[in-house]
């Protein structure tokens, strides 16, 4: 696969340049005992403690606190976090750290614990209305005026990657789907990246955030390339996800490599301690890729499927409320969308395939989408997840429903290799109902 050090057809307007942010991070058996060392070391003396209600009194949440204690660090925390964070969340955990005028934070868990935390910093550092950093058209897409305080994230799923990144989603409850703050002001100063961590994480759960991890990687990869950006800003305004390059390229590969090789094994059997540290060291190397290079139609798409979803349960997470995981809705609509972008540049779309595992020898370029989505599929069949969106409720009726929830996601689907208008997102939403 050629990788993207130059473009030699550039565009006019293009960028000639990318650029790589990411946290300083340790990763390693029983390093979230190393919270307070680092805490103290960015000066923080009073930190807020992201984390959830079903995380709050256990064990890794404990190891972090009694750290923070040990090095002399004040901590209060906040356990109100909602999985599948939304405004009214965001909003109330960003009064939590005004109102505590801490000078640190520290996250322990999933991506919408992290998510949570760095919203909340930025709203307590850096007060505004609501809408003012949230991604335009949805929001008014401001730059985030200066740096936030430091930021610990310690996550405890190996798949959203959200502690090397500078992206906060959430679902904006007036659209019914999800969308996003992002700034390289948001990745977190440090993550302690701890695959023992992944021992109490149930099947359901290792599967929805190992594709989650898998699907970063892939659209990473087959994004648009950078110097064929549609946004060519450059300098210090270069957006976060600036399309394919040499250097995401490579962290994606390895990622997928690692997928390919343990993700059913890590769902399979939760003793599996070798296959679990693979998908956490597999998610990390991800997260940093797609922070540069950026998401496209899987996660766009993505945001309207957990925006309109009925009566969807799945064990390991809440059961009090209909919920889609994220890394579940992403998958869903894996499949269909490498069928319609392989024409765009078949090599990286074989490349993928292979990566995961699937013989690619001797396929031509006409056969790289169906190499690549029925390698997909078969891992998803083989973890258990739904045969395609029919199986969360959702027919043909629903269509116009779900394109006009991912029409707006500019920032992930304008990031696609092949332009994508309402049309073509309807007939990617129809492909996607059902595999197998």
């Amino acid at each position: 696969m050629r990788c993207c050090h130059a473009d030699f057809a550039l565009v006019e307007g293009s960028d000639r340049g990318f650029t790589v942010g990411m946290p300083t991070f340790t990763f390693g058996a029983g390093v979230l005992g190393e919270a307070g060392d680092n805490a103290r070391d960015l000066g923080m003396t009073r930190v807020a403690l992201y984390t959830d209600a079903r995380l709050a009194g256990g064990e890794h949440v404990g190891t972090v606190r009694a750290s923070l204690a040990a090095a002399g660090v004040d901590v209060a925390v906040y356990d109100q976090v909602r999985i599948e964070p939304d405004d009214v969340s965001f909003e109330e955990a960003a009064r939590f750290a005004a109102d505590g005028r801490f000078d640190g934070y520290v996250s322990v868990g999933g991506g919408s614990v992290m998510d949570t935390c760095k919203a909340a910093n930025l709203y307590a550092t850096h007060p505004a209305a609501f809408m003012t950093y949230v991604n335009a058209p949805i929001g008014e897409g401001r730059r985030v005026p200066g740096a936030v305080r430091p930021h610990i994230a310690c996550p405890t799923t190996s798949g959203t990657g959200s502690e090397t990144t500078g992206i906060a989603i959430f679902t904006l409850r007036a659209l019914n789907a999800k969308t996003g703050i992002i700034s390289r002001r948001l990745i977190p100063s440090i993550a302690l990246v701890d695959p023992d961590v992944t021992r109490s994480l149930p099947p359901a759960a290792i599967a929805a955030t190992g594709f989650d991890c898998m699907s970063h990687s892939l659209e990473s990869i087959t994004a648009r390339p950078f110097p064929r950006r549609l946004n060519p800003a450059v300098g210090a305004a270069r957006p976060v996800s600036q399309g394919a390059n040499a250097f995401s390229d490579m962290l994606a590969t390895e990622a997928l490599k690692l997928v390919g090789a343990f993700l059913e094994r890590a769902v399979r059997d939760v003793s599996d301690a070798e296959a679990r540290t693979e998908m956490m060291y597999a998610a990390m190397l991800s997260g940093i890729a797609f922070n540069a290079a950026g998401c496209h139609l899987p996660h766009g798409l993505s945001y309207a499927v957990s925006g309109l979803a009925k009566d969807w349960h799945v064990p390991g997470y809440p059961a009090d409320r209909s919920l889609v995981p994220h890394g579940m809705a992403v998958v869903l609509n894996n499949p269909s969308v490498w069928r319609h972008t392989a024409p765009s540049s078949p090599e990286r779309h074989l490349h993928c395939a292979h990566c995961l595992g699937a013989d690619v020898r001797g396929a031509g370029p006409d056969f790289a989408g169906e190499a690549l989505a029925t390698r997909v599929v078969e891992l998803m069949r083989a973890t258990g997840m739904p045969n395609g969106l029919s199986a969360l409720g959702f027919d043909d009726s629903h269509v116009d429903a779900l394109a006009t929830g991912a029409e707006p996601q500019y920032r992930v689907i304008r990031n696609a290799p092949v332009d994508i208008g309402r049309d073509e997102l309807k007939g990617l939403f129809r492909a996607a109902m059902r595999y197998w």
